[in-house]
């Protein structure tokens, strides 16, 4: 399903899906990732705009800066979910 993900409207409703699982971990990463996207996003374009590679770094530099908001735990179950996304951005 990651692989048909090309821009961030494609991405947001990938997110707006995770909504029907029933895990929190997931739904608590998901909505902490795409918190960073659409704000380092707003940078880059609309909603229309191509998942890049430079979006994607700008992300991990964000998320990596505010690593000390969240526990160990919760920092690997976001590092995982951000890993599992990150081949959207080309």
């Amino acid at each position: 399903m990651l692989e048909n993900i090309n821009n961030l409207e494609q991405l947001c409703d990938y997110f707006d899906g995770l909504i029907d699982q029933d895990d929190g971990d997931v739904l608590f990463a998901s909505s902490y990732v795409r918190g960073f996207i659409l704000i380092a996003a707003n940078g880059f374009g609309d909603d229309a705009q191509e998942l890049t590679a430079e979006l994607a770094a700008q992300v991990s530099t964000e998320l990596h800066q505010a690593r000390s908001e969240l526990s160990p735990q919760d920092k690997v179950i976001v590092d995982n979910f951000w890993q599992q996304i990150q081949p959207c951005f080309r």
